[in-house]
């Protein structure tokens, strides 16, 4: 366990649904790796159990039947996740967590099927926008941060009247990007919205990101980029 004596004491719950196969490794990076006291928290369940922050990992939740978290956002749990954060509870999804928030409406957009039909599974470049939202406020954004994707449905859309509401909010965190941080279309994996990789809400605690930030995020991998991005969530978690 990697905590420091300064270190402020947070909860986390990571929700398990059926077909979510990165909720270990998401307990994983915020337990062993960071030191927060992190439960794993139950679909069928309503309980947060006094949370501070809730994430929906990466996975296949109901197999993607219908539409990707289109069956999981009816979980029983969903309905307190949606509570939470509109009383200002912090929520991030990451990948299938993503789809199950823009389902469940706490996000806005939608994630359609990548505009190559394939799933994509690789490494990818990453460039922070928002420099108010919380995950992203302590990014370099002078940089690209290289964070690993595995999807069939990251193709991220909106209304463009959503888009500019968007962009007017600084609610864009991340766009895929070059090595460099250049961002342009040729770069772009899934097809998605002006390469857009991740979003926020309109009142900055509910975040959504295609990219994995938990599998970079140990040493052992020899990228830790994502650790970053859950550092600068929680620093501003912690100043709330």
């Amino acid at each position: 366990m990697n905590k420091s004596n300064t270190q402020i004491a947070m909860k986390f719950g990571v929700i398990t649904f059926p077909g979510s196969n990165c909720d270990q490794d998401m307990i994983y990076v915020l337990e062993t790796i960071m030191g927060y006291e992190t439960v794993n928290l139950w679909h069928k369940d309503s309980d947060l159990q006094g949370v501070d922050c809730v994430i929906l990992p990466g996975g296949f939740s109901y197999g993607d039947y219908l539409r990707s978290g289109a069956i999981a956002k009816m979980s029983p749990i969903m309905g307190s996740v949606i509570n939470f954060a509109n009383n200002g509870g912090y929520v991030l999804g990451v990948c299938n967590g993503f789809q199950i928030l823009t389902e469940s409406g706490l996000l806005p957009g939608a994630l359609r099927h990548n505009n190559s039909h394939k799933f994509i599974c690789k490494n990818v470049f990453i460039k922070p926008i928002s420099k108010s939202a919380g995950i992203t406020a302590d990014l370099d954004h002078n940089r690209a941060y290289k964070i690993p994707i595995a999807h069939g449905e990251g193709n991220y859309y909106c209304a463009p009247d959503t888009l500019a509401a968007m962009k007017a909010n600084d609610q864009v965190l991340f766009q895929y990007s070059t090595q460099d941080g250049e961002v342009n279309e040729d770069i772009n994996p899934n097809g998605a919205l002006e390469g857009i990789a991740g979003v926020c809400n309109a009142a900055k605690n509910v975040f959504g990101m295609m990219p994995h930030p938990e599998r970079a995020a140990d040493i052992e991998l020899k990228n830790q980029d994502g650790l970053e991005i859950f550092k600068s969530m929680i620093a501003h978690m912690q100043m709330a």
